[in-house]
C-alpha cells in the first residue's frame, strides 16, 4: 500500500530571521488573502496557534488524494467482483493457445500473481519516488504520476478485447508503481502544507480516500453496474476519471512551501505558498520556523537509507516505523480487501448476496476513517493506534470461533460478518491512516526521504506477502487463519503501548528529543542549536 520531503539546507542558514514583509500587506488590508472556512482566533491559552482551514488547503488535499490514495484503495477492491469472469478469461486464453484448459493450480498461481504484483509495482514506485520528487517537487510528481495510472487503465481495459491476460497483469504492475509513488509523495505533500495543529486531521485524508476508493470499487463491481461478464474491463478503465480530475485541478494549487524553501531555496515562492495554504498574509512565524530548522540542520546532508539505519539517534524511530508499517499490512485487513468474496463464502453467505454484503465493509471503513480524522487531534495518535490493533486482535479471535461453529446455527455466519465489520472499523479508526502520519512526524526534513523509502519498502513487501500467501494460509489453516493476524495485532498493540510516544501537537524537534531518551543519543545538530529553535518558536513551549 509507503516518502517524504527532502531538505538540503544549502546557504539558507546565513539568512536573517527577520525579513521585509511590507509587500504582504497587514492583516485586514486589501492585500490580505481571503479566507473561506472558519478560522479560529488565537486562543487565550499560551502557546496555542490558530487553526486555519483555508480553501486552498482543502482543495489541495482533496485533489491530491483523489488521484492518489483513492486509486490505491480502488485497486485493492476492484478485483473482487470480477474474479470469476477474469479467471474464465484466463482459462479461455490458455485453451486457445495450448489446446487444453488451464490446470487449477496454475490458475490459482496466475490469480495470486495478478493480485500480488500490484505490491511489487508499489515497491518499485516507492524506490522511484525519491528521485522524481527531488527534481519535480511534490505537486508535479503527483501530476506526472497520472501517466502511470492512464497507461495501466488502458492496458487492463483492453486486455479482454486483445485476448491477452498478460496485459491485465502488466497493467496491475504499472498501477502498483502509481500507488507506490502516490503513497510516498501524497503524505509528504500533506505533511508539508499543513499547520502543526491540524497535521493529524489533514494526514487522515490519505486514509479516508483509500477507504472511499475501496468503497467505490465495491460499488461499481455490483452486477447492476459494471460487475458483469460483458463490462468488467470497464472497471479498470474507470481509473482514468480521477486521474484526469487531478490533472486539471492540482496545477492551480501551489507547490509545498517547505520544498520550495529547503530544496529550491525559493523564499519568495515559499512565502506565497504559505500565504495561500494558510489563508493569511502574515506568514512570518512559519517562515522563521522553517529558517530555524534550516539553521539547525545546516551541517546535516540528506541521509541515505543506509545512513538512516546506522544513525544511533534514530534507532527507535526507525524500528517503530518498520513495525508500524509491517503491522499496517500484516494485520489482516488486506486479506479481507483482496479476498472478501471468498471469506464471506466460507462464512456461509449465499453467492448472490456476497457483493452487497461486501459493500458494507467499504461503508464501515469509510465512516471509521472519517471518525478518526475528526478525533485524532483530541485523542492523539497513540490511543487510536493501540486501541485499534487491540480491538482487531479481539474481533479476529471472535471471528475464528464463529467460523469454527458456523454450522451449528443459521445465525452464526451473520455473527462472522459482524466480527469482520468490527475488525474493519477498528483498523480504520486508527491503524489505517496513522502510520503515514507518524513516518512524517518522526523525522526531520533531511531524514524524511530515506525514512519514507524504508517505510514504503516494508509496506509493499508486507502487502505482497499477504496477497501472495493468504490463499495458501487460508487453505492450510481454514477457520484458524485469522489467529495469525490476531497474534500480529496483539504484538503490535503491546509494542506501541511500551514504546510509542504521543506526537500530537509536538514539533519534530520535541518528538526527536522524546526518542533520544530511549536511543540514549541526541542528534548532533540539537546540541548546539536548540536555543535557536526556541528563539524561532517564541521561547520554549
Amino acid at each position: 500500500m509507503g516518502r517524504k520531503p527532502n531538505m538540503d539546507s544549502g546557504d539558507l542558514s546565513s539568512a536573517p530571521l527577520t525579513h521585509d514583509r511590507s509587500h504582504l500587506g497587514p492583516p485586514g488590508s486589501g492585500r490580505e488573502l481571503p479566507e473561506c472556512h472558519h478560522q479560529s482566533r488565537k486562543s487565550a491559552v499560551p502557546g496555542r496557534r490558530r487553526k486555519d482551514w483555508s480553501c486552498s488547503l482543502i482543495a489541495a488535499s482533496l485533489a491530491g488524494a483523489l488521484g492518489s490514495s483513492f486509486l490505491y484503495g480502488y485497486n485493492l477492491s476492484v478485483v473482487n467482483a470480477p474474479t470469476p469472469y477474469i479467471k474464465a478469461f484466463y482459462n479461455e486464453s490458455w485453451e486457445r493457445r495450448h489446446g487444453h484448459q488451464i490446470d487449477p493450480d496454475t490458475l490459482t498461481l496466475l490469480w495470486s500473481v495478478t493480485v500480488s504484483i500490484f505490491a511489487i509495482g508499489g515497491l518499485v514506485g516507492t524506490l522511484m519516488a525519491k528521485k522524481i520528487g527531488k527534481f519535480l517537487g511534490r505537486k508535479h510528481t503527483l501530476l506526472v504520476n497520472n501517466g502511470f495510472a492512464v497507461s495501466a487503465a488502458l492496458l487492463m481495459a483492453f486486455s479482454l478485447q486483445a485476448g491477452a491476460f498478460e496485459l491485465l497483469i502488466v497493467g496491475r504492475f504499472i498501477m502498483g508503481v502509481d500507488g507506490g509513488i502516490s503513497l510516498s509523495v501524497l503524505p509528504m505533500y500533506l505533511n508539508e502544507i499543513s499547520p502543526q495543529e491540524i497535521r493529524g486531521s489533514l494526514g487522515q485524508v490519505t486514509a479516508i480516500f483509500i477507504c472511499v476508493g475501496v468503497l467505490t470499487g465495491q460499488l461499481l463491481g455490483l452486477p447492476e453496474l459494471l460487475g458483469k461478464e460483458s463490462t468488467w474491463p470497464y472497471l479498470f478503465g474507470v481509473i482514468m476519471v480521477p486521474a484526469f480530475i487531478q490533472l486539471v485541478s492540482l496545477p492551480f494549487l501551489p507547490e509545498s512551501p517547505r520544498y520550495l524553501l529547503f530544496e529550491k531555496h525559493d523564499e519568495a515562492g515559499a512565502v506565497k505558498a504559505f500565504q495561500t495554504f494558510l489563508g493569511k498574509a502574515d506568514v512570518s512565524r512559519e517562515l522563521q520556523e522553517g529558517l530555524a530548522e534550516s539553521r539547525m540542520q545546516r551541517n546535516v546532508h540528506l541521509l541515505s537509507v543506509l545512513e538512516l539505519l546506522r544513525a544511533p539517534f534514530l534507532r527507535w524511530q526507525v524500528i517503530t516505523v518498520v513495525i508500524t508499517m509491517a503491522c499496517y499490512q500484516l494485520c489482516g485487513l488486506n486479506a479481507i480487501w483482496f479476498y472478501t468474496n471468498s471469506i464471506f463464502g466460507k462464512a456461509g453467505i449465499p453467492q448472490e448476496k456476497t457483493p452487497y454484503v461486501t459493500l458494507s465493509t467499504g461503508s464501515i471503513e469509510t465512516l471509521a476513517a472519517v471518525f478518526s480524522g475528526l478525533v485524532i487531534e483530541r485523542l492523539g495518535r497513540r490511543p487510536l493506534l493501540i486501541g485499534g490493533f487491540g480491538l482487531m486482535a479481539l474481533f479476529f479471535g471472535a471471528l475464528t470461533i464463529t467460523l469454527v461453529l458456523q454450522d451449528h446455527a443459521p445465525w452464526i455466519p451473520y455473527l462472522s460478518i459482524t466480527c469482520i465489520l468490527a475488525a474493519i472499523a477498528s483498523f480504520c479508526s486508527g491503524p489505517g491512516g496513522i502510520p503515514f502520519i507518524l513516518t512524517g512526524e518522526f523525522f526531520q526534513q533531511s531524514q524524511r526521504p530515506a525514512a519514507f523509502i524504508l517505510a514504503g519498502t516494508v509496506n509493499w513487501l508486507s502487502n505482497f506477502a499477504v496477497g501472495l500467501l493468504f490463499p495458501f494460509i487460508q487453505r492450510s489453516l481454514d477457520a484458524y487463519c485469522f489467529l495469525v493476524f490476531a497474534t500480529i495485532c496483539m504484538a503490535g498493540a503491546l509494542y506501541f503501548y511500551f514504546v510509542l510516544p504521543e506526537t500530537k501537537n509536538r514539533t519534530h524537534a520535541e518528538i526527536s528529543q522524546e526518542f533520544a531518551k530511549r536511543n540514549k543519543a541526541s542528534p548532533p545538530e540539537e546540541k548546539g542549536d536548540s536555543a535557536l529553535a526556541e528563539k524561532a518558536n517564541g521561547g520554549p513551549e
